[in-house]
């Protein structure tokens, strides 16, 4: 009588099972990881911007967009002038913004001055970024709110008058 006989160590029972590589991707991590990078770069860029402390006007005027980063010079409320965040006498800023200017003569600059400081000392410092050849120039304020109705309701357009 034929029959089956075993192999010694009773391989024939327990068949390991071959490993088979996934090759698909899991990105949902990843995903997760950009959209908290997305967040704390969101947070964080404003914030990088200027590091002199300003206390700007308010405006309504729209905000203007440029390609380039602009130079920015600031006059915070103790009177001190600062090119980015360093800080300058007025004439070493007029040397600064010279050599600046005939590296790249079309560079805007934009001036924030605090709210509290002399209206004189802001056409100073206008003068002296005038003077050094600039002629692609600035002002920043802050967004003023939209103003609104006491009673909560949406404020009416005017009517115009024949």
């Amino acid at each position: 009588m034929a029959g089956i006989v075993p192999s010694a160590g009773g391989a024939g029972r327990f068949r390991r099972r071959r490993y088979h590589p996934i090759a698909d991707i899991n990105i949902t991590p990843m995903v997760d990881v950009m959209l908290v990078l997305l967040v704390i770069f969101m947070i964080t860029a404003p914030l990088l911007q200027v590091g002199v402390p300003v206390d700007l006007p308010k405006t309504s005027a729209q905000q203007v967009g440029g390609k380039d980063e602009p130079l920015v010079v600031s006059v915070n409320a103790k009177d001190e002038v600062f090119l980015g965040e360093t800080r300058y006498e007025i004439d070493d800023l007029a040397t600064k913004l010279k050599a600046v200017h005939d590296e790249k003569p079309d560079q805007r600059v934009f001036i924030r001055g605090d709210k509290t400081i002399n209206y004189g000392r802001m056409m100073q410092v206008m003068g002296v970024v005038i003077d050094a050849g600039f002629r692609q120039l600035g002002l920043l304020g802050e967004q003023a709110e939209p103003p609104s109705s006491k009673s909560g309701a949406p404020a009416q357009p005017a009517k115009k008058r024949r």
